[in-house]
């Protein structure tokens, strides 16, 4: 049987590099969802001197492109500063892997998007910000719209699964428009933590669902 995969993509299937956890990891960053097909989440150890990655792992769930890409990224972030990191595209991913096919590119975005998301998180922990701009409600937009509905695999603003949200003294409200006992409801809440705790100036994050 003809795969429509590359020999290097087949190789980093079956034999990825940098696959496990950092347990003191400096920054994570997770993207897509293991409900609606594929998913990487990423783990960084950054030198806080030199801003040199040191070590970069990751965990996928997906397919083999989601496992290649993912393997393929961390390889060509390692030992790279984060400014340096930050210019590694998805096209810089799938050309070397030898060019994925059309309906896998998303897996390419999916590993950079975790990437610079883990850069990203790194510069907030760590105040490396250049003139950060104060957590609004577009900023808040912006990650949310990271948080994928396991159901349909869009966003769950998209999807309509948030009622509100906001920022008032450090502290972010997110109210959604599912009850607690909802299949995915722990995963979603979690997810939306995970992408708003890391910003720079917020103290905590309050998710409230609709029986609440």
């Amino acid at each position: 049987m003809t795969l429509p995969y590359t020999a290097k993509i087949i190789e980093y299937f079956r034999n990825p590099k940098n696959v496990g956890v950092i347990e003191d990891a400096d920054a994570t960053a997770v993207e897509g969802s293991p409900a609606c097909g594929d998913m990487v989440k990423l783990y960084l150890k950054i030198d806080k001197k030199s801003k040199i990655i040191k070590d970069v792992k990751f965990q996928s769930y997906g397919c083999a492109s989601n496992i290649a890409t993912a393997s393929i990224v961390t390889e060509m972030a390692k030992g790279k500063t984060i400014e340096e990191a930050k210019k590694i595209s998805w096209k810089d991913a799938d050309k070397e892997l030898g060019g994925l096919p059309p309906v896998k590119v998303h897996c390419a975005v999916l590993a950079v998007d975790a990437l610079h998301t883990a850069i990203e998180n790194f510069e907030h922990k760590y105040g490396l910000l250049k003139n950060p701009k104060p957590t609004d409600k577009d900023v808040l937009k912006k990650r949310l719209r990271h948080v994928i509905n396991p159901i349909t695999g869009a966003s769950i603003l998209k999807g309509k699964l948030v009622k509100d949200y906001y920022i008032d003294n450090g502290v972010v409200y997110v109210f959604l428009n599912i009850d607690k006992d909802n299949q995915f409801g722990e995963a979603i809440k979690n997810d939306i933590i995970e992408r708003l705790e890391p910003l720079f100036d917020v103290k905590e994050v309050k998710v409230i669902f609709k029986d609440e």
